[in-house]
């Protein structure tokens, strides 16, 4: 193991913790088991915690990890704890750990405390008879404007990266998968094109661009136009990128 760093209030608990990472194929419970990242969580001192296990990089970014840049454990835990100190709800960071060689590096994982949540933002793309469903779109553009005004670029902000809680009416929003983030001063264009991957819902848009023009201040024709404009962009790249990787695997079974 090259790096284990804890938040203060889990630095008692380094033995324990360790243990978990050490025996991660063997222990806790599955969550996510996606082909890049694995996510298994822990009982630990009565209450529930999360370790996300990140993918061995390619040849380049091993390198890159072991002596450029940070590691995307790192990055998650750093962004978590300015999130927090900013006002913003994400799940408590507690440690990260790295393992490597000398010359290159191999495994990361976060630990964070786990949040009971009712849905993500994805389920607002897929079910639109949830319960105060206007209200709960209408609090999370909120949220977004506040990241914005907060000077937080949230690169991965996307359907399932966002947790809330209902909490009757009174509604949390908690950020997930942190590990591309920006923070500084944010234009208008860079603020709507925020938005360009959450939703195909033309609908969804139209609310959110009336919701965040109350927020700015902006004209509402405005924001929908380049909110409209920049998720059709998004969605016809991203099905251009599905059709080449079709064809890339068509050509690599032949």
């Amino acid at each position: 193991m090259k790096k284990k760093v804890f938040t203060p209030a889990y630095k008692k608990d380094k033995k324990q913790l360790k243990k978990f990472v050490k025996k991660f194929n063997k222990l806790g419970e599955n969550f996510v088991d996606g082909d890049r990242n694995k996510i298994k969580l822990f009982d630990f001192k009565g209450e529930k915690i999360s370790i996300k296990a990140f993918k061995i990089p390619n040849l380049v970014n091993q390198i890159a990890y072991n002596y450029i840049r940070k590691s995307k454990a790192q990055r998650s835990f750093e962004f978590a704890t300015r999130l927090l100190e900013l006002g913003i709800g994400t799940p408590e960071p507690i440690a990260y750990f790295e393992k490597s060689t000398p010359y290159l590096f191999k495994k990361s994982y976060y630990i964070s405390r786990y949040v009971d949540y009712d849905i993500t933002y994805r389920e607002l793309t897929t079910d639109f008879n949830i319960p105060n469903y206007d209200d709960i779109l209408r609090a999370f553009t909120r949220f977004t404007f506040k990241l914005h005004e907060n000077g937080i670029h949230f690169l991965d902000h996307s359907p399932g990266n966002t947790l809330i809680q209902f909490n009757n009416g009174d509604y949390k929003f908690y950020l997930v998968d942190l590990n591309r983030m920006e923070f500084g001063t944010l234009d208008f264009e860079t603020r709507i094109k925020n938005f360009s991957r959450l939703t195909i819902h033309k609908s969804m848009v139209e609310t959110m661009s009336e919701e965040y023009a109350k927020c700015s201040g902006e004209d509402y024709q405005v924001i929908f136009d380049l909110m409209w404009g920049e998720t059709e962009a998004f969605q016809e790249k991203y099905h251009k990128k599905k059709r080449l990787k079709k064809k890339l695997k068509f050509w690599k079974k032949d």
